[in-house]
């Protein structure tokens, strides 16, 4: 009995003892019912479709062998980058939506040949592709002996049609910012002489194209500041000296004007604090529109050893500085003028003329009573005599344009281009100052306007003799009167042009040579 029960004794399994199964005691006929089957086959679940991808790999016809290991894991490798790139071509109609402009991630697919025989058209859009079939073939090549076919049938490479076809292949080489269209697969054929006047065109436009790009990045153009600037601008409203830069208010040929609200921290440097109101004067870095300022400033004795020509941001600075230099002088004499407040290279910061970020409008915009205007006339010859007498200059460029009306008086502005009577154009300057003077209110028919030629004599204190309307002889005798000053210079190699003589008269007598 012990050899029996051990030899009918079941081995342990090593993962322990499983729970016998119970199974429900059940008669022969309910196990024959079609009932309980059915219901079996409900619990248990349906059988797999073929839909699913695990399936169709088990119960495909096509499997093979799959004993081996190798197959069964090429083929499971196969269903894997199938579900990858089907996922991918999801991820890329996702991606690009209804965008004209589409990207392809054909590049990250897994290739196989079951996409050959088994993707069908609809599947697979045209834009998965390589190849685009709006995209017009490329124009067959002419061979080399310069024509191809025989007898009538004969083409040659000067042929209008394989020259048109080629003119449009070749129209691809364009800049890329030139829209040459695509044509859509259209036979397009452009004539030579079509051909060359949109190479033309297309070349013509990068030039200036480039030539613009440069002039904004390297020059100060108009309301708008190079690199440079900007980085002065900023460092100002950094350091407190400012507290913002507004806009531009004024353009002229030579600087842009800034409307700016003043800092409350004073530099060292500043004598005094920064108004509440300023304006930044931006001298243009470029010479292109106002090419003869060297002659304003190179036979200026203040600055004839600094002045450079080779150099167009030195002579910018130079402007910049003559321009405080001038103010400075007309604020000592107390002539209605902007005050100096900060020079930093070629950006000059003056108080502002005008009130509310409103800036006081110039004498040629202004209306005025005729009892104003006459008021504004001798305002104007005492600020001219005074600038001549007393501070030793010529303003230059006087005339309405650089004339303000702010709170009953005329404002002097622009006086960078101002020069001492010693200069020699200094006289023809002053003479073309009243000229532009005399004109102005003479239109404003303001009766007490002197002519040209008085207004001078006026002002200079010089008693040149007046010709009957003869502004030729006029012009040379200052002319002569400036050689003759220039001359003496050189002898003597000190001015001798004097501001005013010790008992007022005239400075010098145009009919004696020293």
């Amino acid at each position: 009995m012990d050899q029996i029960g051990l030899a009918t004794e079941t081995p342990k399994s090593p993962w322990g003892q499983a729970a016998p199964a119970v199974a429900p005691a059940c008669s022969l006929n309910d196990v024959m019912s079609e009932q309980l089957a059915r219901q079996l086959e409900e619990e248990e679940g349906p059988f797999p479709s073929l839909a699913d991808p695990t399936a169709d790999l088990l119960l495909s016809d096509e499997v093979g062998d799959t004993s081996s290991d190798l197959m069964l894991a090429q083929m499971l490798q196969m269903q894997f980058d199938r579900e990858f790139d089907d996922q991918l071509r999801r991820e890329e109609k996702k991606f690009n939506g209804d965008s004209k402009v589409s990207i392809s991630f054909e590049n990250f697919r897994m290739v196989h040949p079951y996409e050959d025989s088994e993707s069908s058209e609809d599947e697979v859009d045209w834009q998965d592709t390589r190849h685009d079939p709006y995209r017009a073939d490329k124009p067959q090549a002419t061979p080399r002996r310069g024509f191809s076919g025989k007898g009538k049938n004969i083409t040659t490479k000067h042929d209008e049609v394989t020259c048109g076809r080629k003119n449009t292949a070749r129209m691809d080489n364009f800049a890329p910012e030139v829209h040459v269209g695509d044509g859509l697969g259209m036979d397009l054929k452009l004539s030579n002489q079509v051909f060359n006047s949109l190479k033309q065109h297309c070349y013509s436009e990068q030039r200036r194209s480039a030539r613009l790009h440069e002039k904004k990045e390297h020059s100060t153009s108009e309301q708008a500041v190079d690199s440079r600037t900007r980085l002065l601008m900023y460092k100002m409203v950094n350091a407190g000296v400012l507290e913002k830069i507004n806009g531009c208010i004024s353009t002229g040929k030579e600087s842009v004007v800034f409307h700016a609200d003043g800092g409350r921290w004073v530099e060292p440097e500043l004598e005094q604090p920064v108004p509440d109101e300023v304006v930044l004067k931006v001298f243009k870095t470029t010479l292109n529109e106002f090419k003869n300022r060297d002659r304003y400033i190179k036979d200026d004795y203040r600055f004839r050893d600094r002045f450079s020509k080779l150099n167009p941001r030195k002579i910018i600075r130079l402007w910049a500085e003559k321009e405080m230099h001038n103010l400075c002088r007309m604020k000592k004499a107390q002539i209605p003028c902007p005050e100096a407040v900060l020079l930093k290279k070629h950006i000059l910061v003056m108080s502002f003329i005008g009130k509310d970020h409103v800036p006081a409008p110039k004498l040629k915009d202004v209306l005025l009573s005729g009892e104003d205007m006459k008021n504004a006339f001798y305002q104007v010859l005492q600020m001219m005599q005074t600038l001549y007498q007393e501070c030793n200059l010529v303003h230059a460029d006087l005339s309405e344009y650089n004339m303000l009306w702010f709170e009953g008086k005329v404002w002097l502005i622009d006086v960078s281009q101002s020069v001492e009577p010693t200069h020699p154009h200094g006289l023809e300057f002053l003479f073309r100052d009243c000229k532009n003077v005399s004109t102005f209110f003479q239109k404003k028919d303001v009766a007490e306007a002197m002519n040209p030629y008085e207004l001078f004599n006026a002002v200079s204190g010089l008693k040149i003799p007046i010709g009957v309307e003869d502004e030729a002889d006029f012009v040379s005798e200052i002319v002569a009167l400036e050689k003759r000053n220039e001359d003496h210079v050189q002898r003597r190699g000190k001015k001798t042009f004097p501001v005013e003589s010790e008992d007022g008269g005239p400075p010098l007598n145009p009919g004696v040579d020293d």
